[in-house]
């Protein structure tokens, strides 16, 4: 949080462009180093001047940090559209995006990731939530494919590096995450990081996975299925989650409740939409009956 703050308190130092002899910190009281305060007198500039990219600019990281998701994914857009795109904020936009979303990278998530790529290709971060997104969406060989490619272009001792190693030690030893954690991607800096929502497995969890015996291990796991599968009891409308309830259940050769999971998960996702397709497709790559749930 410090950084961004710092920028926030240089900006009302400074004020916005379009008024130089101006400074806004000279148009207002002087809030100090009290968050709410600083963020409280940027809105209240931002509100009668809605066209400074400058204050959305500095206000998005700052909204991250504190978990206000919406006003930071307004405050991102709002800054590349008035600004232009760049790196960092297309970086930034995506992140919340992933954060908005329990974890998952989505389809506009991915789409800021790429645009970020594109504006700097040397760009781990973005590199790391693509890589994730392979995992999330079963593509596990081509997950550890661009994982190994961080580690190749990273520094050994690059802060991010024990993060990528944990994702290449469970793609590689086919671990079923049973859903992603609330982490934050790599960057030269410290990240704020959410806490994991209850039953996803902690980066802390994949690493210690590869150090347990084969029966902790999988008593570890069947515990982060059997959470993820009560989740979805209680909100049922999470496409990816399906897809992994039913892929975990059939990596760990549980096919019964493999089928239980891709018929409850048919339920709210018919076999005539296009996300219903996709879990019967992946289910017949694992080999479960799909004539029977198809119909």
């Amino acid at each position: 949080l410090c950084r961004p703050v710092i920028g926030l308190a240089g900006y009302l130092e400074i004020g916005s462009p379009g008024t130089p002899d101006a400074p806004l910190a000279a148009r207002m009281e002087n809030p100090g180093d009290d968050v709410d305060l600083l963020v409280a007198k940027v809105e209240q500039h931002l509100a009668s001047n809605p066209a400074d990219g400058n204050g959305w600019n500095v206000l998005a990281p700052v909204y991250f940090r504190i978990g206000r998701l919406p006003d930071a994914e307004l405050a991102y857009r709002n800054a590349i559209r008035i600004l232009g795109p760049a790196a960092d904020r297309m970086n930034g936009l995506g992140e919340t995006l992933v954060l908005r979303n329990d974890g998952i990278v989505t389809d506009d998530a991915q789409m800021a990731f790429q645009a970020a790529l594109k504006l700097e290709p040397n760009n781990p971060r973005a590199d790391f939530y693509l890589a994730l997104a392979l995992e999330q969406s079963g593509r596990r060989a081509e997950a550890l494919t661009a994982f190994q490619n961080i580690a190749k272009a990273s520094p050994p001792t690059a802060p991010w590096m024990p993060l990528v190693n944990q994702h290449i030690a469970a793609n590689s030893a086919g671990v079923p995450l049973a859903d992603p954690p609330a982490q934050t991607a790599p960057e030269g800096e410290a990240q704020a990081q959410s806490p994991a929502a209850p039953g996803n497995p902690t980066a802390e969890d994949v690493a210690n996975a590869g150090t347990m015996s084969e029966a902790d291990r999988g008593d570890m796991i069947r515990g982060m299925v059997a959470s993820l599968d009560a989740r979805l009891k209680e909100d049922p409308n999470n496409f990816e989650g399906w897809m992994r309830l039913v892929r975990s259940y059939a990596m760990l050769k549980d096919k019964e409740r493999a089928q239980a999971a891709l018929q409850e998960g048919l339920k709210t996702f018919p076999a005539a939409g296009t996300e219903g397709q996709q879990l019967l497709a992946m289910a017949r790559e694992l080999g479960l009956d799909v004539e029977e749930v198809s119909q």
